[in-house]
């Protein structure tokens, strides 16, 4: 289908645009395979499970096509409100989307987790392809008979083999989105690659960092917030961030021996906060204890969580 450019008398394609959730256990590397895509960092990547907890939406452009992909927080069997609140927010962005993507790590194969997931995939009756990420893990005889083995718990329309990490199999992958699209206008402009603000994508580097450099030091709860964000007359940007904990004891861990340890991360997000708004930027770190933050319902309202399970 084409519609007429009358300025220019010709033909003009139409253009696409839809919705791809991409929903999988957590560390599947659904992230990983979002900036992939995006071909730019969009999504924090840690080792640490649970990373993603707001809805985070990369936006890919593949010619004619708009393709808005929705990294989900991982599906888990949750114990607290914050973990329920991000396994419902994760199925109901399945229900909304265009095509469900579920993705399995094939290292670890249908284990449990998978499993639920394909047997909760039932209950959405969406359009869905299945993406086995991280095939340069395994020997290649063993993809084909866990690709078969996921069919036969759910009906896919496509199965995609991939490495997010290495870039393998993501031009196919790309191709196969962009195909299964439907005809539309854009939803976003044309150089934009992400739907979070820059306050909330700079407070996402800092809690990158700051899960990078602690690893399982810090508890799972904790965040960061920006709370100043001031253009300077040099075109510099003045940003102050704050780490909030639970307790005590877990601010002298992100603080360090003499301040060590913060003034690392706060090296390490600046920079990267630096490149994404290409300007110098000045990074100011507080920690401060705040209590059961996890069920302050501000936050879920930031995070695009529902506080109400």
């Amino acid at each position: 289908m084409t519609s007429v450019d009358e300025a220019e008398g010709g033909p003009k394609p139409a253009t696409r645009c839809g919705i791809v959730a991409l929903i999988g256990a957590p560390n599947a590397g659904k992230s990983t395979l979002v900036n992939a895509l995006v071909g730019m960092k969009v999504s924090i990547v840690t080792h640490k499970v649970q990373t993603t907890r707001a809805v985070v939406r990369g936006i890919m452009l593949e010619g004619d096509t708009q393709v808005i992909l929705v990294d989900t927080p991982g599906i888990f069997a949750p114990r607290r409100r914050l973990d329920r609140a991000m396994v419902k927010t994760a199925w109901g962005s399945a229900q909304d989307a265009d095509l469900v993507c579920p993705l399995i790590d094939v290292k670890r194969g249908l284990d449990e987790a998978a499993e639920k997931i394909l047997a909760g995939l039932e209950n959405i009756r969406r359009p869905k392809c299945l993406i086995l990420n991280k095939i340069d893990l395994v020997p290649k005889t063993d993809l084909l008979g866990l690709a078969q083995e996921a069919n036969a718990r759910a009906s896919f329309d496509e199965t995609f083999m991939i490495s997010a990490q290495s870039g393998s199999g993501i031009p196919a992958l790309k191709e196969g989105l962009c195909r299964r699209m439907p005809e539309g206008p854009w939803l976003y402009p044309e150089d934009q690659i992400s739907d979070l603000p820059e306050r909330m994508l700079a407070a996402e580097i800092t809690r990158e960092k700051l899960m990078l450099r602690l690893h399982d030091e810090l508890p799972y709860a904790s965040t960061v917030e920006t709370e100043q964000w001031k253009r300077l007359r040099d075109d510099s940007v003045r940003i102050e961030q704050t780490i909030y904990v639970e307790r005590e004891s877990q601010k002298k861990i992100v603080l360090g021996q003499g301040g060590q340890t913060i003034r690392a991360i706060s090296q390490a997000a600046r920079a990267e906060i630096a490149h994404m708004v290409e300007r110098p930027v000045h990074l100011f770190l507080y920690v401060k204890v705040r209590s059961r933050w996890a069920d302050d319902p501000e936050r879920y309202r930031e995070m695009g969580l529902d506080f109400s399970n």
